[in-house]
């Protein structure tokens, strides 16, 4: 028997006064999945976000937590879902012990239940010999792995985070995933998260590209970039219209011309390369050849660059 989807949103659409900020938004999650919401700020992630973590009704569609309807059983998707907000809600003048007890407390925990799972958890997330740590004396990465204990305390089988990596260096980022990963296989979570460092969402099982409040695509990131096919050649110089108007005319090519960079797919980027510099002979600046990575998925969907302007 198929189990059933951890989330389930079906032509959800949401208004900020004039502002569509989701468009007719639908689509199935499954249990036990890590997916990603990418997309520049602005794209409608934090709206979503906010819908899907009980924060905020939304207008039109219907959205299931965990087979709860989301307008009718608010309540019951509280007590099943972990959040873990993009600032930070741990208090900085308790140990990371202590910030685990109070949360224990929230969700109604005590006794020997509380000191278990707070025990469990801070060995899985590498914890245990700091219970005793000031949290505001920790590193960026190590109080991002207490946010996530505190989300988990409660045992959701869904976890929700909100740009979780925002403030973190390379070597914390990567942890961190490692972590996710642990908790999926380990305890069978499905995990949604919001992010717009297109090089994150690499690790998710599925993404969801949003931009300005559509779903423009959804799938694995190998499947989305195998969809762009070929090689990626990015051309730099002092007039990209001009070389694009030659790619066009002599090359019989539909090049794009974005913001500083002339982009375009070829199934032989090597020969591409060789044609594009004789045909713009002294016009080039920087030429370079790459695989298609997701800013070329979002080129290809959108027709513009990735961007961060905006708001969520």
């Amino acid at each position: 028997m198929t189990p059933s989807p951890a989330i389930v949103i079906s032509g959800l659409s949401h208004r900020y006064g004039d502002r569509l900020a989701l468009d007719s938004i639908s689509l199935e999650i499954s249990p036990a999945e890590i997916f990603v919401f990418v997309g520049p700020n602005g794209g409608g992630k934090s709206t979503l976000f906010r819908i899907l973590s009980t924060l905020m009704p939304f207008r039109e569609g219907k959205v299931e937590v965990l087979g709860y309807d989301l307008r009718t059983a608010r309540d019951q998707v509280r007590q099943r879902i972990g959040v873990v907000f993009q600032m930070p809600s741990l208090d900085k003048k308790l140990t990371v012990a202590e910030n685990l007890k109070y949360q224990s407390a929230l969700y109604g925990l005590h006794g020997e239940t509380a000191r278990w799972r707070e025990a469990a958890l801070m060995e899985q997330l590498g914890l245990t010999d700091r219970r005793g740590d000031i949290t505001e004396n920790l590193s960026g990465g190590l109080r991002r792995r207490v946010e996530l204990a505190k989300g988990m305390l409660h045992g959701p089988k869904l976890l929700l985070l909100d740009e979780p990596s925002t403030g973190l260096d390379p070597a914390a980022r990567a942890a961190m995933w490692q972590h996710l990963n642990r908790i999926r296989e380990e305890q069978g979570v499905t995990i949604v998260l919001t992010t717009h460092l297109l090089e994150e969402a690499d690790h998710a099982d599925r993404i969801g590209i949003l931009d300005q409040g559509h779903l423009v695509a959804v799938d694995s990131p190998t499947r989305l970039k195998n969809q762009v096919g070929g090689d990626t050649v990015s051309v730099r110089g002092p007039n990209l219209t001009a070389i694009c108007e030659k790619i066009q005319q002599t090359l019989q090519l539909e090049p794009k011309l974005l913001a500083d960079t002339v982009r375009l797919e070829a199934e032989d980027g090597p020969n591409m390369i060789k044609r594009i510099v004789e045909i713009c002979p002294g016009e080039i600046d920087h030429i370079t050849l790459s695989k298609p990575s997701l800013e070329d998925v979002f080129i290809a969907q959108t027709g513009k660059v990735f961007s961060e302007e905006g708001q969520g």
